[in-house]
């Protein structure tokens, strides 16, 4: 249980305010790529869920599944970078919330390639999206190491929580945070959040 106190200290900490979109500050900074994921509730969803699916199947999923979030995120992102196109971005990120959240809700058990395959479909969407997103005049080299640490934190804290919730005999909790997921999937395709 020492673990969720921890987490709650650590999301406080990552607390900034949020400078990631054009005309709102600088958008190359480190600052500005650490705030922008904490900005969207689909990417902070996503990313949670990543993690408790993760401790979920436990075992070298635990780190494969974010560390490949993160590396094909940052694919993504140069792919966004370079105006190359990728169909279904946005839709496929609202999927990406439901799907990781039911994965995580059900705690789905597939090989761990399959599991990581599914995860960096989802990661290039989202990184294709922010990659998008950078003006063109800028390398933004600050902005993605930004954005890749807070990433990384997010995922760390879904870890985190589903471990300790799964430490002390409450499975079933932990798995609502995936069925929580999924709700707010539902809640941003319907637009009501």
């Amino acid at each position: 249980m020492r673990l969720i106190p921890i987490s709650i200290a650590i999301m406080v900490a990552l607390e900034t305010p949020a400078f990631a979109h054009p005309g709102a500050g600088s958008v190359v900074s480190f600052n500005a790529g650490f705030s922008h994921p904490l900005t969207g509730l689909d990417h902070i969803t996503a990313m949670m869920a990543v993690g408790m699916w993760a401790a979920a199947k436990g075992n070298r999923a635990t780190w494969v599944w974010p560390s490949t979030f993160l590396a094909v995120m940052l694919i993504g992102g140069a792919l966004g970078l370079a105006h190359i196109a990728v169909p279904l971005v946005e839709p496929g990120i609202l999927a990406s919330v439901v799907v990781l959240g039911l994965m995580a809700a059900l705690a789905v058990n597939p090989p761990v390639w399959v599991g990581a395959a599914i995860i960096g479909l989802f990661a290039l969407l989202h990184g294709h999206a922010h990659g998008a997103e950078l003006p063109e005049a800028v390398s933004g080299a600050e902005f993605v190491a930004g954005f890749a640490s807070a990433t990384a934190a997010l995922q760390a804290i879904g870890v985190g929580l589903a471990l300790a919730l799964q430490r002390s005999a409450s499975v079933p909790l932990s798995r609502a945070g995936g069925a929580l997921c999924v709700a707010v999937g539902a809640g941003l395709y319907a637009g009501v959040l």
